[in-house]
């Protein structure tokens, strides 16, 4: 189900070619910002969660869970000989490893890491803000992202999409 470039819709690939209309440089910022601005308030102004043995453990799981799951997705496009990079052309359709079960694995590991930051920590301070970098991650990566590939690899792409869901 992978397909390389030769063998997509576009027939010639230049060196002008540009991949996704992403907009943000680095889409791990979307979540290590905000990550890092509420940890920093909450020094200043804490928000303590309850039961800290409890969240702290469940956390730790959570983050470690989230960076593996990240980090697989990353692995599988090197190993697919890909870009991690959004704005840059892709060379295959990845559908292996972590893609067969979500389209946004590294995407779903960085918000399972933030939630478990957050409970690791012991702070409400990420959580009240968590649907800020999800909705920023779908609308400005996510979405021009499946733009591109529908327009990449068509028919291909398109059946990946309404055979794997989105997130998890």
């Amino acid at each position: 189900m992978e397909r390389t470039m030769s063998d997509s819709p576009e027939t010639s690939a230049t060196p002008r070619e540009s991949g996704a209309a992403v907009r943000v440089p680095a889409p791990p910022l979307l979540f290590a910002a905000p990550l890092a601005a509420t940890l920093a308030l909450h020094k200043w102004l804490p928000l303590p969660l309850p039961g800290r043995l409890v969240t702290k453990t469940v956390g730790a799981v959570l983050t470690i869970a989230g960076i593996a799951l990240s980090g697989s997705g990353a692995a599988t496009f090197r190993r697919n000989r890909t870009t991690v990079v959004p704005h840059h052309p892709v060379s295959t359709l990845v559908t292996k490893g972590p893609y067969r079960i979500s389209r946004n694995p590294m995407y779903t590991g960085l918000t399972a890491a933030y939630v478990g930051v957050a409970l690791w920590v012991g702070t409400w301070w990420p959580l009240i803000i968590a649907p800020l970098p999800v909705l920023a991650t779908h609308r400005w990566v996510i979405v021009p992202e499946e733009e591109y590939l529908k327009r990449r690899f068509g028919a291909e792409y398109e059946r990946y999409q309404s055979q794997v869901r989105r997130w998890l």
